[in-house]
């Protein structure tokens, strides 16, 4: 009998260690449950300009995907242009319960998907790319929770076609306070149109200061035409903001005043904000470069250096002037040479006489060739201050 109760004893304890063997072998699924969606509400359409592509384009936010036991969850944001994520890319991975998307991001995706905002092409301005986010743990697990896919509609806005609409093709701005128009209609300065309501111009404003006004001007919309002068109060009635170094003249005629500092200015006037703006000189149109550098003896606020070589700016679709100093005081020392270099610094950039001379341009006759080591132009005419226009249009360098 005790023998019996030994062998079930014995038994009872082999059952048991099998029992704790098998428990400690026991692996737990995590099983994603409930559901998981975007948090954030989208709106009906995406606008999308390359002026603001640094701008933020949609944040996708969710609540945590739910594995039924805590761990480390990875969310991976996916995208697909066709909608049904046979195409899908992987955007990016975060543990994070957002994502971001610029606006420079959508109009990849707009362009991947065909979009254009060009008017003569027949590809659409507007589609949808489609998003979604996988939540998933572990380095590859077959576990995940899906988001339902959403589709943003992108809308590129239509180019604008034609020209930019204003009042007057340009306005002409007249006076001492404008040294290379002066009070005269030769060589008046031309504020052209250059966007809807707006004209603009890189000039010459003068403030010698003393009792002779050399700083005054006016603006005019017909040119040749005193009549249609447009005085420093016609403005201001308007409703005109108007940049603090301009002032009434308060001269027979109202004229406006330039109180600044003498030098050259990117002068705006906006018809459409009602603002007229100083600002420093910039490229204006369309041309190979934005602007062209002078160096040079001949060019003396210049000079054989970089600290201030000449900028010729781009003014217009290929054309490019500045109203500069030229110099020629005579003497064996060469003081009347310069050249144009396209890059800033860097002398192997130069473009002398002969180079343009053999690309078919026709040149001032007070331009020539220096005939130095370098085949530099020489300036032969009169010191002074000159408006010097190189048109790769029409292949002709002038000045007046």
């Amino acid at each position: 009998m005790k023998n019996i109760k030994i062998l079930a004893l014995l038994i009872i304890s082999i059952i048991g260690f099998n029992a704790c063997e098998s428990d400690d072998s026991l692996t737990y699924i995590a099983q994603p449950t409930g559901e998981f969606t975007f948090s954030n509400s989208f709106l009906s359409e995406y606008t999308l300009t390359t002026a603001t592509s640094s701008n933020l384009g949609e944040r996708f936010t969710w609540d945590d995907a739910n594995f039924d036991i805590p761990t480390n969850v990875t969310y991976e944001m996916q995208k697909s242009i066709t909608g049904d994520f046979t195409d899908m890319e992987v955007l990016g991975s975060t543990s994070a319960n957002e994502y971001t998307l610029t606006i420079g991001d959508l109009l990849g995706f707009a362009s991947e998907a065909g979009l254009d905002n060009d008017p003569s092409t027949e590809n659409p301005d507007t589609g949808t790319v489609s998003f979604r986010v996988r939540a998933f743990i572990g380095a590859d697990s077959s576990e995940e929770l899906l988001t339902p896919s959403q589709a943003l509609t992108l809308v590129l806005p239509e180019a604008a076609s034609g020209e930019p609409v204003c009042e007057f093709d340009q306005l002409w701005g007249v006076g001492a306070g404008l040294p290379s128009a002066g009070w005269g209609w030769t060589t008046p300065e031309s504020f052209n149109c250059i966007g809807d309501g707006v004209y603009g111009a890189n000039v010459n404003l003068q403030n010698l200061g003393g009792a002779e006004p050399n700083n005054n001007f006016r603006f005019f919309t017909v040119e040749g035409d005193w009549a249609s002068g447009r005085n420093y109060p016609w403005f201001i009635d308007e409703g005109y903001t108007i940049d603090a170094n301009f002032e009434d003249a308060m001269d027979g005629d109202n004229n406006f005043a330039f109180v600044g500092t003498t030098g050259t200015y990117y002068l705006e006037i906006d018809s459409a904000n009602k603002t007229i703006t100083l600002d420093d000189p910039q490229p204006l149109g369309v041309c190979e470069f934005e602007r062209l550098y002078g160096v040079g003896a001949g060019l003396p606020t210049a000079g054989w250096g970089w600290a201030t070589p000449v900028n010729v700016l781009c003014s217009g679709d290929g054309v490019y002037s500045v109203s500069v100093e030229l110099q020629n005081l005579g003497g064996a020392e060469p003081n009347n040479n310069f050249r144009f270099f396209t890059v800033d610094g860097d002398w192997a950039s130069g473009r002398n006489y002969p180079w343009y001379v053999d690309a078919g341009y026709t040149i001032d006759a007070n331009l020539v060739d220096a005939m130095d080591g370098d085949n530099n132009f020489a300036f032969v005419g009169t010191s002074g201050t000159y408006t010097l226009t190189i048109d790769d249009n029409n292949m002709t360098i002038t000045l007046e």
